[in-house]
């Protein structure tokens, strides 16, 4: 992070066939609560009922501390990318603290590309690295590009090495941070290189222009005071990287997915770059949430995707409405209601009164879930079986499986039921439990049919490049699993006509016909949080799962 506190910069450092579709498991629904009145649905702001602050990391802790320091009336600081790939996970927390510190203090950050290797460096690289600062909710002061300035930056660093105030550095990472003081900052040392005579210094370095090294095998350093006592000057590096285990975040390992037909591009949900997670539908917001709740060290930081994830469940549990949507949807007739049997249920978006309310249909045919019907009853089960009730949510009274239908490989097709409405003055059995549902309309062209992609992890174990035979070894053969004949609730229309949720950050000022799809984010109740996927048309949309509804995000709750 670069400021005028003399803040130096930091270094840069077709798919596969998807596993055959599995049953959801279901758990017990969260009561909502009752609203009867009957409203004309208003646009209000698609925000978070609780407000996330999202500069608390620049008000306590290290960069609080960073700022106390030397504080400056304008503070200027840059976000220096490399073009020639696409931002992953770990520039977010780059993203965030260069541009977020200068937002908080009433500054500029630049957008300065480092292209200098043009052989890696391609348009699509510039375009993307810009649109995902946007999308996260910055703006660059000003665009620059390191190779303007080059030959300038090229001679002024040979002027330095003449006047005895830089030098070639041959040692490795860990080898500096111990020079620095290490963890502990403990006693600092001279590098080995540093007495070296000022002719070799400037040979090495007209060898490094020359090509005659790898990355990070030789780098110019610059002479400061070894006995400077500000921080700045013990340690370099302001912060440290974000590493996600669970996965890779190598241009190279990534490429290889992309060209081997594992993953369908750079984009795919599973992948943890940038446009990946955007694609998924993770909203901007809770990237730049989970920033915050990591806080700022300078070391190196190992987050595990479940803890990712956790974060981004919070996040959207406060900011996105509510549907009814069904995986694998098996018939239930209601034998006893009347084959033109109509009416309308209401039902809230979401928790919080602002989302509004929505009404759908509710007819003779509705289709459940399959995983919430039994052939055989037992007394631990609470869904619907033969003999047994259950609730729907919000319609009036609850249904009593009868008996059902199956196919020739033995699959029940359909479940015949009783609608269970008491007869005058009598009292209503209270059902253990309710289930979600659609209704079967066309008049109101319910229900929506729609494929729903649930994304688990790309790979087995934490630690990817650990395994026998290397990381392509460790793909999670159940990383995505597709429910082609998934069914969701009317209510997904107004939804659309709605987004973006939530309206925050670089999603905040776009309008509802330049919002993208994966700004269709809601909750499937009982089920997880999903996005539109870009792969959707009008006929026919496409839903990821963003994440679970519990930790153990790995298989659909």
């Amino acid at each position: 992070m670069d400021t005028d506190a003399v803040l130096p910069e930091r270094p840069n450092q077709a798919p596969k066939p998807p596993k055959s579709m599995k049953e959801p498991k279901a758990s017990k629904p969260s009561k909502e609560p009752n609203n009867n009145a009957t409203q004309k649905k208003e646009k209000t702001p698609n925000t978070p009922a609780a407000p996330i602050d999202p500069n608390s990391m620049f008000k306590e802790g290290f960069l609080k501390s960073v700022y106390n320091e030397k504080p400056v009336k304008r503070v200027i600081t840059r976000f220096p990318p490399e073009p020639n790939g696409f931002l992953h996970i770990g520039h977010s927390k780059a993203i965030a603290i260069n541009f977020g510190f200068a937002r908080h203090h009433g500054g500029v950050c630049y957008l300065r590309f480092d292209d200098t290797n043009p052989e890696a460096e391609e348009e699509k690289y510039f375009v993307a690295i810009q649109s995902i600062i946007e999308w996260l909710g910055f703006k660059p002061f000003k665009v620059t590009y390191s190779s303007d300035n080059f030959d300038q930056l090229y001679e002024l660093a040979e002027s330095l090495i003449k006047r005895d105030g830089a030098y070639v550095c041959h040692c490795s990472d860990t080898e500096i941070k111990l020079q620095k003081g290490g963890e502990t900052h403990g006693p600092r040392y001279a590098c080995p290189h540093r007495d070296r005579p000022t002719d070799e210094s400037l040979a090495e370095f007209r060898a490094m222009r020359a090509g005659k090294y790898k990355p990070r095998e030789a780098f110019l350093r610059m002479k400061q005071d070894l006995q400077d006592g500000n921080p700045q000057m013990w340690d370099l590096a302001a912060y440290g990287r974000l590493n996600v285990t669970g996965t890779v975040l190598s241009k190279r390992k990534i490429a290889r997915l992309v060209n081997e037909g594992i993953v369908r591009n750079w984009d795919d949900p599973r992948l943890f770059t940038l446009i990946a997670l955007r694609r998924r539908g993770i909203p901007p917001g809770a990237i730049l949430s989970f920033v915050n709740e990591l806080g700022v060290s300078t070391a190196l930081t190992n987050i595990q995707i479940v803890r990712f994830e956790q974060s981004v469940r919070r996040y959207l549990e406060q900011t996105v409405p509510r549907l009814m949507l069904v995986l694998d949807p098996i018939k239930v007739i209601i034998d006893d209601l009347p084959e033109d049997h109509y009416e309308e249920v209401e039902l809230p978006f979401g928790k919080d009164p602002k989302m509004g309310v929505h009404s759908v249909p509710f007819t003779k045919t509705v289709y459940i879930d399959r995983s919430d019907f039994r052939e055989i009853d037992s007394k631990d089960y609470f869904r619907l079986a033969p003999g047994k009730s259950v609730g729907l949510m919000k319609v009036p009274f609850p249904i009593k499986a009868t008996t059902f239908e199956k196919d020739d490989a033995g699959l029940v097709t359909v479940v015949h039921a009783t609608y269970e409405k008491p007869v005058e003055g009598a009292a209503m059995k209270k059902p253990k439990t309710f289930i979600h549902w659609v209704a079967d309309s066309p008049k109101r062209d319910s229900p929506i049919k729609v494929e729903v992609r649930s994304l688990n992890p790309l790979f087995k174990s934490e630690n990817p490049d650990a395994a026998e035979g290397g990381f392509i070894k460790d793909i999670n053969p159940n990383s995505e699993e597709i429910y082609p004949h998934a069914m969701i609730e009317i209510g997904l229309n107004e939804i659309r006509s709605r987004a973006p949720w939530p309206e925050e950050e670089g999603e905040k000022d776009i309008t509802n016909k330049d919002a993208g799809f994966e700004t269709v984010r809601f909750q499937g109740m009982r089920v997880a949080y999903f996005a539109m996927d870009k792969d959707s048309t009008d006929e026919r949309p496409v839903l990821n799962r963003i994440v679970g509804l519990k930790e153990d995000s790995g298989k659909t709750s």
